[in-house]
């Protein structure tokens, strides 16, 4: 078995200030979206003087922008909302402690869809559209943050086999061996995910398909990678022996799934 390797989570100390690993991912998450957004302005759907409304690099820094916004408040109220209702609701001061921790991916993905309803609003252009420039672009950064959970050492998964060749200690979890499931989300939600989107991406599509995409392709990884990861201590296992993170896949799921078939009939692109 392997033993989780104890790495400092502050990266870097400048006198009272500290930097640490994870606020870091965060960073290159942002970074990423930046690079590939600039990317996806190359592609068919978003390039050519034949759109009604040409995509910029101000859009690209101005989506930046309202998602880092939309990703910090949603998810810090995501988590307060689905994780820990009862608690934040007796200590609701708390709810802006965001150094204590506590993020959540869907209470995000809310966060984002508000602020990029806004972008559209403000822009005049149509919310789905929106999404879908965005969508491939959000799973590097979903990656970032999930070797941030693994630097951390949080976040880990059942206990396997121990014949599991990467089975590994981690601190504060016990002595046995668990799955490291922030690589496996790691590779799911983020590497994999990202190749298929992309490449989805790249050719046109009606609207809204790759929101669609992206909506399924998401939940069914962090569904099947939820199986790995150990449940919140607080909350264990729900109905039918599912997650917290399984049930709130479900609807993505189902979302997506609904979406994809409902923009291909409806045919239309910008």
């Amino acid at each position: 078995m392997l033993q989780h390797p104890q790495i400092d989570p502050v990266a870097l100390q400048l006198g009272p200030l500290s930097i640490h690993w994870y606020g870091l991912t965060y960073l290159i998450a942002f970074g990423l979206f930046m690079w590939l957004g600039h990317l996806r302005l190359r592609h068919p759907a978003f390039a050519g003087a034949s759109l009604a409304l040409p995509w910029t690099r101000r859009d690209v820094e101005d989506m930046l922008f309202l998602g880092v916004l939309g990703v910090i408040g949603g998810g810090r109220l995501g988590y307060c909302l689905f994780y820990k209702p009862a608690y934040y609701l007796q200590n609701p001061l708390e709810v802006f402690f965001v150094w204590q921790g506590g993020m959540s991916f869907h209470g995000g993905m809310l966060g984002v869809a508000a602020a990029m309803l806004w972008f559209a609003h403000s822009r005049k252009r149509p919310f789905l559209h929106v999404m879908d420039f965005v969508s491939p672009c959000v799973p590097t950064g979903l990656a970032s943050v999930r070797l941030g959970n693994f630097v951390n050492g949080e976040l880990w998964g059942r206990v396997s086999d121990p014949s599991l060749p990467w089975g590994m200690v981690f601190r504060g979890a016990g002595d046995l061996p668990r799955h490291p499931s922030q690589i496996y989300q790691f590779l799911l939600e983020g590497v994999l995910l990202f190749v298929l989107l992309w490449v989805y991406g790249k050719k046109k599509h009606a609207t809204g398909q790759v929101t669609a995409a992206f909506l399924f392709g998401y939940g069914v990884f962090r569904f099947i990678a939820e199986f790995f990861r150990e449940p919140d201590a607080h909350l264990g296992f729900l109905s039918l022996g599912m997650t917290m993170g399984q049930w709130l896949c479900v609807p993505m799921i189902l979302g997506g799934a609904g979406l994809w078939i409902w923009a291909g009939r409806r045919n239309t692109s910008v």
